[in-house]
């Protein structure tokens, strides 16, 4: 690795671990101003405690040595002492855990309004473990995902940046966790708006930044040979999502509104994750309007449906996740059914999505229900209605000065 490839590496990390801090204002925008604390806690907890379970055993278990290996050992090497003069080394580290850390953060968004802080923290350490770190290793490490193709015969599974190990496994874990703690005290179409419009647009703005290293980060491991490209799809997907979602809401209610533009913008950074290194331009651009269009009408089902998926977790990231995954079996460059391929590639695309859903979501419903039964994962209704803020934290998002004496 040359010093301009070290460099890179060291600017995606952290433009990448940025994005935790957008996802607490876009989250924190979003929630009721007694809520706000304790949701832009809920990311810094969760940024906090995956690094430090990353650099002891969370990067030993994100590759394996055989193909269908669960996970790496944890123990292989504990606290990255094997490696502590290795920079190329370092430097994926660090890049790999703050993926393994917006993963973990983005779960949150799904039981705003009613958790309780040290149940979080506890099922953060779990499903990080659990379940993201060895995930990571069948996406990227080697493990059974990476295999898959060519165990089927097949093309290789693509997925460039975490379509499946982040979007689809955070929004599986999110749909899991929202039904364990069920809905909120009032939970009704137009019940819950955001508190501060300008703090979602500012998480959103920061996410889209910091998403250039999220996508193009790796790169550095391949001589920056598709950065252009990357970059150029990952505005483009994102510019047509927001338009996506827009005409959807300008259809449905009327009118175009900001935290849509923001929720479209976030729909189409998901869906071009995977797909980013292996689409054109144009079809980056289809891509971004079909996510955006069908995000916004997913947001909608939770009312349809009866679980309360507070942000929107499910809607925007499994869903759009999955959209993104799936949509380079139609249309990757080289192998997609419509642009020189057949139907292998959406057969392997399908298969690791659905793979990773049900595992995420399984051992989430698993874990938050021994949380809850154990210490209890949910505050009471009254606190809910109280504030947790203050309840949790002992904190107030807004001290106005006039209040105080």
């Amino acid at each position: 690795m040359d010093t301009g490839e070290l460099s890179w590496a060291v600017t995606a990390t952290a433009l990448v671990l940025l994005m935790t801090p957008g996802v607490a204002f876009f989250y924190g925008g979003l929630v009721k101003a007694k809520s706000v604390v304790s949701m832009m806690m809920m990311s810094f907890g969760a940024l906090a405690l995956v690094a430090v379970l990353w650099v002891l055993y969370g990067f030993n278990m994100s590759a394996v040595g055989s193909t269908w290996d669960f996970s790496g050992n944890p123990f292989s090497d504990f606290g990255l002492a094997g490696i502590a003069t290795d920079n190329e080394s370092l430097i994926g580290a660090a890049f790999g855990a703050t993926f393994a850390i917006i993963t973990t953060a983005l779960i949150s968004g799904a039981i705003a309004d009613r958790a309780k802080f040290g149940a979080w923290m506890v099922f953060t350490g779990l499903w990080s473990t659990l379940v993201y770190f060895p995930v990571a290793a069948w996406v990227w490490g080697g493990g059974w995902i990476m295999g898959l193709g060519d165990a089927m015969g097949l093309p290789s599974v693509i997925d460039y940046a975490g379509g499946t190990a982040v979007h689809i496994n955070a929004g599986a874990a999110a749909l899991a966790l929202a039904l364990v703690l069920g809905r909120r005290v009032v939970f009704e179409k137009g019940a819950h708006k955001p508190h501060n419009v300008p703090l979602v647009m500012l998480g959103a703005a920061l996410l889209w930044f910091g998403w250039f290293g999220f996508n193009a980060g790796a790169e550095f491991l391949n001589d920056m040979a598709l950065v252009g490209l990357i970059s150029l799809n990952t505005l483009a997907a994102t510019a047509a999502a927001i338009l996506g979602w827009l005409v959807v809401e300008k259809i449905k209610d009327g009118k175009p509104t900001s935290v849509g533009a923001a929720s479209g913008a976030v729909s189409g950074l998901v869906a071009i994750t995977p797909a980013c290194a292996n689409l054109t331009p144009t079809y980056a651009v289809i891509l971004g309007i079909v996510a955006g269009v069908l995000a916004a009408l997913a947001v909608e089902l939770k009312f349809k449906l009866g679980y309360d998926d507070s942000l929107d977790v499910v809607g925007i990231h499994l869903v759009a996740g999955m959209v993104g995954t799936l949509y380079l079996g139609f249309f990757a460059t080289d192998t997609g059914l419509f642009t020189g391929g057949d139907f292998g590639q959406l057969v392997v695309q399908a298969i690791a999505s659905v793979g990773v859903l049900v595992y995420s979501f399984v051992v989430a419903l698993i874990l938050g229900f021994a949380i809850d039964k154990t210490m209890g994962f949910r505050i009471t209704n009254e606190d809910e209605i109280a504030g947790i803020d203050t309840i949790v934290h002992g904190e107030e998002g807004y001290a106005l000065e006039g209040e105080r004496v």
